[in-house]
């Protein structure tokens, strides 16, 4: 069977592959064309655009590469019809695969919608055209699917959160890490900087984060770098820091260094999910163009968090410092109770952290929505 995948960042690029693997033991003549990225294609993906040339976040600055964006639209139709699949999977990043799910199901394909947009927070109108272009919906967090039943009338499925089997595949190797082994320091405690995978994000983010970490002289802080960008590109905002702040930077390496740190600095999205997972305590941060979170702010209505860790608890199991609450200052006050292990605040985190695995589902959901798949590709209606 012939796959269409599209896939727009990082964490689409993850859960990607790893419904990949699982439809290629049900199908062994699985053949994938794919928007992703170095995940999807170490999957047997053949990739035709690299996500780090879609990542585009926030209203400005989508409208300033409006014609970047129009121009991959034209070009995803034209791939699609050339490449002529049975099934055009889409995953996540909905400003673009909503508008390739609109053009696919009237141009006469199957169309799957893996991981939904968030509509419970902002633009639930799209629920209409997105009931009316997706032959199926697949979503990940566990109050999806109630929302969708009572509000929209409309079945989607809910087989767990694929992150757990992600990290799961990944628990033995990490219980090998240590600082060594990352060229860490092994006597100072290690706080991971997770400043996003965009250059929007990690031009308003790292800086901050960095100047925070200038107060804390027996740390040690290390920054994940995202795979689409190089570490040059890093190293820029080191320059100006003094010569006792002790910075590093990882890349390819982001579970490793979550696992191994005292603590960590994270902007809001998956990554705060991911870390939680691991059980390291963590601090949310997250600034955008004041323009753009305006918008946003009017937008979303009723939503009174931006982690997903505390959506899902529907309470504020971390502390969420943004825009303008984005401060020195916060970041220190907020990650100092996290460093000592016998914080009520810290362990407090922990024992939240078991709750949301539980929530979340057990492992195996990769396998089951790939299973979900197959069952609706293959079986008459």
């Amino acid at each position: 069977m012939k796959y269409y995948l599209i896939a727009g960042e990082a964490s689409g690029d993850l859960h990607g592959a790893n419904l990949m693997h699982q439809l290629k033991t049900l199908d062994a003549n699985a053949q994938f064309r794919c928007w992703g990225g170095d995940l999807i294609q170490a999957a047997g993906g053949h990739i035709v655009k690299h996500y780090r040339h879609l990542a585009f976040m926030g209203f400005v600055e989508v409208a300033l590469h409006l014609r970047t964006i129009l121009k991959n639209l034209t070009f995803c139709k034209q791939d699609i019809k050339a490449f002529n699949p049975d099934v055009v999977i889409l995953i996540d990043y909905p400003g673009f695969n909503l508008r390739i799910a609109k053009f696919a199901k009237n141009a006469g394909y199957k169309v799957l919608y893996y991981i939904s947009p968030q509509v419970w927070a902002w633009k639930s109108s799209r629920v209409k055209a997105m009931k009316k272009h997706i032959d199926h919906l697949f979503v990940i967090l566990p109050f999806e699917e109630a929302y969708y039943k009572q509000n929209w009338q409309w079945q989607v499925t809910y087989c767990g959160h694929p992150l757990l089997d992600a990290i799961a595949q990944r628990l033995p190797s990490l219980q090998t890490v240590s600082p060594q082994s990352l060229d860490l320091p092994a006597n100072q405690p290690i706080v991971a900087l997770l400043p996003g995978s965009r250059k929007q994000e990690l031009q308003r983010i790292l800086p901050v984060m960095l100047q925070a970490a200038t107060y804390f002289k027996d740390l040690h802080f290390a920054i994940a770098a995202a795979p689409g960008l190089p570490l040059t590109y890093y190293q820029q905002f080191l320059e100006t820091l003094p010569q006792n702040c002790s910075v590093s930077i990882l890349q390819g390496k982001t579970y490793e260094l979550i696992h191994i740190a005292t603590a960590a600095l994270v902007t809001s999205g998956t990554a705060t999910l991911e870390t939680a997972l691991i059980g390291t305590p963590q601090v949310v941060c997250y600034k955008t163009n004041a323009l753009t979170f305006k918008i946003a702010r009017w937008l979303v209505r009723g939503i009174k968090y931006i982690s997903l860790v505390n959506l899902i608890a529907d309470a504020p199991v971390l502390p969420e410092l943004i825009q303008n609450e984005m401060t020195v200052d916060a970041i220190k006050n907020n990650l100092t109770p996290l460093l000592h292990p016998d914080n009520p605040i810290r362990k407090k985190q922990l024992a939240h952290y078991h709750q949301l695995r539980q929530a979340l589902g057990g492992e195996g959901a990769s396998a089951r929505v790939a299973q979900k798949m197959w069952h609706l590709l293959t079986t008459k209606a």
